[in-house]
């Protein structure tokens, strides 16, 4: 009786895995999601990686676009999605100017 609940529980398991988007479909989606809720667009993601929840994604958005190009200002944000994708929460971690490098520590 218990391996017939124990198979059930990873039918189960399997099942919802199967349903999940994959790593390119979190991708676009959060990129999506962010310029829809910021109104402004998503340049690149510069990390991204599977959490305990779902997906934290850092992504590049520009915030200011000037002329020239590389006095632009650009922000970093920190996007939390959940397993399905959907975001549940962002924020702004710095702005900076697109031509200017980090200082090293």
């Amino acid at each position: 009786m218990a391996n017939t609940s124990e198979n059930q529980s990873a039918d189960r398991r399997k099942a919802e895995e199967e349903e999940l988007p994959g790593a390119m479909d979190v991708l676009r989606g959060a990129r999506a999601q962010l310029a829809e809720l910021t109104g402004m667009e998503a340049e690149s993601v510069s990390s991204f990686e599977r959490s305990e929840n779902g997906w934290l994604l850092r992504i590049e958005v520009l915030e200011l676009a000037r002329v020239p190009d590389t006095m632009s200002l650009l922000a970093s944000y920190e996007v939390e999605l959940d397993r399905h994708g959907e975001l549940t929460g962002y924020r702004r971690l710095r702005r900076y100017e697109r031509g200017r490098a980090d200082r090293n520590p």
